[in-house]
């Protein structure tokens, strides 16, 4: 099994609310007007990362793991398909008010996973916000009232936020991301939406984006839901301190500031991937450098060992536990 770490291209899209920044902050290279988000991690049948340089140069990651199943490592055996998908997501304007349904929900009624996901702010402009959950608990028949009266936006927790915010955005939370920010997203490998509210767009055809009300009344959970205040858990990996942004039953992702050298080690059990947010550094694994800028996207298969960082960068870096 070729251990050698994947840099990755990104399939880009362009949905309406989308802006410039991916392309003007993180190098992206689109004809695409807008670039709403690019998938820095994907083996989605909707978008798939395609291996940038070396052997494997120009065939998706889907194909090489299809290849060399034990880069994946031992902790993805569980799953039936590659279990994460990794975004960054340039909000000009704001999403729609929306939820994604559950495992059993979504496999049932949609045929693949639902989405439990993360969001960390890379980026925000001065009093951005974002829509989590409700401000108040509230029934079904309150909650489908608000939607038909157009009053929703009554209902649910805006949060005001900033630069390094993270949020753990559970299925059935109900939730938006605001204008004016740039998020990177770690989420179960899904791509079901179920929309209650669009602020009255239309589509590239003219007409009103779809709804999903009756879908969402059955997956969205309705207690009220507060921003953890919480203080970040700091852990030791490898000799460096790290910030714990997430650990779940689907992926772990922790953020680590290099400020002139760390390191960091992917052993049998999960692959890593490293996601760039700021900064630039070189990657060093055994025989094999890597420049890293802001925007990189590389694939570390699962016994690759230990790799050395050396630079000024924010890496995300994620695997499966």
């Amino acid at each position: 099994m070729s251990k050698k770490p994947l840099v990755l291209n990104a399939p880009i899209k362009d949905y309406i609310w989308g802006g410039t920044k991916l392309r003007e902050q993180f190098g992206k290279e689109s004809d695409l007007e807008r670039l709403a988000e690019s998938w820095e991690l994907s083996c989605h049948k909707d978008g798939h990362s395609v291996i940038a340089e070396g052997e494997y140069k120009g065939r998706t990651l889907a194909e090489y793991l299809e290849e060399n199943p034990d880069a994946m490592g031992k902790n993805c055996e569980r799953f039936e398909n590659f279990p994460v998908l990794i975004k960054l997501i340039d909000a000009r304007d704001n999403l729609s008010v929306q939820v994604h349904p559950d495992n059993e929900y979504a496999l049932r009624v949609e045929g693949e996973y639902g989405k439990t996901e993360m969001w960390y702010i890379v980026d925000c402009d001065e009093g951005a916000s974002l829509i989590f959950g409700f401000k108040e608990e509230i029934s079904k028949e309150e909650f489908r009232r608000a939607i038909e009266e157009n009053t929703l936006l009554d209902k649910v927790n805006t949060v005001p936020v900033k630069k390094g915010d993270v949020f753990f955005i559970e299925a059935g939370t109900l939730h938006a991301i605001g204008k004016g920010i740039l998020i990177a997203e770690i989420q179960q490998n899904s791509n079901t939406t179920y929309r209650v509210y669009d602020y009255g767009r239309v589509g590239a055809d003219g007409k009103p984006r779809e709804l999903h009300v009756e879908k969402a009344l059955d997956v969205t959970k309705l207690e009220q839901k507060r921003a953890s205040d919480d203080k970040k858990t700091k852990v030791n990996l490898s000799g460096c301190e790290v910030e714990v942004l997430a650990s779940c039953e689907y992926f772990s992702a922790v953020l680590l500031e290099v400020r002139g050298s760390s390191a960091f080690e992917t052993d049998e059990k999960s692959f890593t991937h490293m996601l760039v947010t700021e900064g630039s550094a070189e990657a060093v694994f055994d025989d094999t450098a890597i420049k890293l800028k802001k925007g990189s996207s590389i694939f570390v298969p699962a016994g690759t060992g230990m790799c050395k960082i050396n630079g000024n960068a924010s890496i995300i870096i994620t695997s499966v536990n």
